[in-house]
């Protein structure tokens, strides 16, 4: 019997599909998780095809819904939530299901079953869950972690630098959702980009186009990542600048360039001065 959270427009052919996750909240550094989503949504022209009733899962009071006025007039108001959308198969490709929301704060374990539910009703037979964290990395680094439910995958991963994760303490949902994979027989995987902790404000192009190669090869299925490059690309020239006329960053940076070298972040001192991208960079 399915959930009364889950609320299906329609269910998607799908065979062998690749269920691919990502969250806004604690495990979004940089945007990076929930914007891997959205590239995947906009670059595939994925289908929307169910979505959850948030009020089982969130504290409006935390996660206020979204107003949209305009001239004194109501046009929509959105509530935080969760989406799942799907791609049709390319000839040689995958398919895909998309699974987009803010991280609850509540009953995360009947979250993870509605989940893993339409992993099922989708015929989905690998599961990743994608998150990235603040890290002493520099802006042109594409460090990525990960933990698997076989030490297979992690094998498999070994080609794109992936490191192996090593963790005790607090967890986000992804470890959850992994949990309950593990537990009904699918294969499991959470990617996580590490992100310079003095860049706030934007998404980290650069990684983004990291994951998507990544996920490409290892999940089977193909993507264009150009447009990623030339955004970073242009972000990557002002972030320079920037760092060139301030001299405090620009020490910090250094410090943190030789502690990669030495093969020890712990010598890198961190510094309360950040870049705020949002101050600096106009959009595209």
């Amino acid at each position: 019997m399915l959930d009364s959270s889950l609320i299906i427009d329609h269910i998607p052919r799908a065979q062998g599909a690749l269920f691919l996750a990502g969250f806004e909240g604690w495990g979004n550094a940089l945007d990076v998780s929930s914007g891997m989503i959205d590239f995947l949504i906009r670059e595939l022209n994925a289908e929307r095809f169910a979505r959850l009733n948030p009020d089982p899962f969130y504290r409006y009071d935390e996660h206020r819904p979204h107003a949209n006025v305009q001239h004194g007039v109501m046009k929509e108001v959105t509530p935080p939530g969760a989406v799942f959308h799907a791609t049709s198969r390319e000839p040689g490709g995958r398919d895909l299901v998309l699974f987009r929301a803010t991280e609850p704060q509540l009953q995360w374990y009947r979250f993870c079953d509605v989940v893993l539910s339409v992993c099922e009703m989708t015929g989905a037979s690998s599961l990743v869950t994608i998150g990235s964290m603040f890290d002493d990395v520099l802006h042109t680094d594409t460090m990525v972690s990960a933990f698997a439910s076989r030490p297979a995958i992690l094998s498999e991963l070994e080609p794109h630098r992936v490191v192996p994760v090593n963790y005790q303490g607090p967890s986000a949902i992804h470890t959850l959702i992994q949990e309950a994979a593990e537990k009904r027989g699918m294969d499991a995987l959470s990617l996580w980009c590490h992100c310079p902790y003095y860049l706030q404000g934007t998404t980290h192009f650069g990684l983004l186009s990291h994951l998507g190669s990544i996920l490409g090869a290892w999940g089977g299925f193909e993507v264009n990542t150009s447009e990623l490059d030339a955004t970073w690309r242009r972000l990557t020239r002002q972030i320079q600048e920037i760092i060139e006329k301030n001299p405090e960053l620009k020490n910090m940076i250094n410090d943190l360039r030789k502690a990669k070298v030495k093969g020890s972040w712990d010598t890198a001192r961190r510094h309360d001065n950040v870049i705020q991208l949002e101050d600096f960079l106009k959009p595209a």
